[in-house]
């Protein structure tokens, strides 16, 4: 690890002033993503920006919304009572990310801003147009087991890996953020960005913005009926080679509306808005729910070794869909 310089602003407007006026500024919460690329120098900050300190760690029920703190644990939320009763999809999504040990240090903000896991992007020896742009793309005729099927381009095949951010995009949730030309909200589907011919940036924020939290919108009929399912290698602490959000308004066995997300299949969180569009006002069949999947499915495409996500993840779909509509 390089040698870096350390600071701990002690209000947000502070913080902000920090990294707008140092271009090799990087802030730093719980650290259980940027300190590993640290370590392997993937990411050489020279100063890292403490925002531990920050007033931003509330979680809070606020007429028809609930807002999380950017620095809220994701302990803390998965088992928080407001989210448990208002939220379960995304209580769900908490307990299935990394391990109870990360979980007690990583925050929400920095879950959102977690980098890929892509093998090519963290071996430095390895060409990777994410970490290195210009150097090329290792996993587009390499090892690409883990890799989109989704919104890829010939520089970039690498997946978001966050659990809770595909929860957050089902939800229709929105990033609230500050920076020096002051605060704005970022609709959640529009945070994370596709590779294009910039894989380097996985998001929107702008230079010295901060994201200071979330916002979700109650709705107690999705809230009945919604389940996250993670297929993984492995039953703790694996990222999912497919996964599935959805929350569902039903009205006896007829679907009023729908959310669906997928995660481990694209560079961002991706909304399956065909197949919502497609369920609502059906009455909960495997026909229609096999044909949401087919749907959903239409502009997949497999590199390889990753040719399997075109089966596991239409099946997924159809797995989460009958066990929450509870048909064989």
């Amino acid at each position: 690890m390089i040698n870096f310089d350390y600071t701990k602003p002690s209000t947000i407007q502070n913080a902000i002033g920090v990294l707008n006026k140092d271009a090799g500024a990087q802030f730093i919460a719980g650290g259980s993503n940027l300190v590993d690329l640290m370590k392997r120098g993937v990411m050489t900050p020279q100063k890292v920006v403490d925002i531990t300190g920050l007033p931003l760690k509330a979680i809070e029920l606020r007429e028809n919304t609930i807002q999380i703190g950017a620095l809220a644990l994701n302990s803390d939320v998965a088992e928080n009572d407001l989210i448990k009763k208002h939220l379960p999809l995304l209580s769900q999504a908490f307990k299935a990310g990394a391990s109870a040990q990360i979980r007690n240090m990583a925050t929400v903000g920095g879950n959102m801003l977690q980098r890929t896991r892509c093998g090519y992007f963290y071996d430095t020896a390895l060409p990777c147009n994410k970490r290195e742009p210009g150097s090329g793309c290792g996993a587009l005729q390499g090892y690409n087991r883990m890799h989109a099927i989704f919104g890829t381009s010939d520089k970039c095949i690498a997946v978001h890996p966050s659990d809770m951010c595909i929860a957050l995009a089902a939800l229709n949730a929105t990033v609230l953020v500050t920076g020096p030309k002051g605060s704005r909200r970022i609709l959640f589907t529009d945070f994370h960005r596709l590779p294009g011919t910039t894989p380097q940036l996985d998001n929107n924020l702008q230079r010295g913005e901060l994201i200071t939290g979330v916002e979700l919108p109650l709705n107690a009929a999705l809230a009945q009926h919604s389940l996250y399912t993670k297929i993984r290698d492995r039953v703790s602490y694996a990222f999912a080679l497919v996964s599935v959000a959805v929350a569902l308004d039903m009205k006896g066995k007829t679907i009023q509306s729908a959310r669906i997300a997928m995660g481990g299949v694209a560079h961002k969180p991706w909304r399956l808005t065909a197949a919502e569009d497609f369920l609502k006002g059906k009455e909960a069949t495997l026909n229609n729910f096999q044909q949401a999947a087919s749907l959903a499915m239409k502009d997949a495409k497999g590199y390889g070794y990753n040719n399997f996500k075109l089966t596991l993840a239409p099946n997924t779909i159809v797995q989460t869909l009958k066990t929450l509509a509870q048909i064989s």
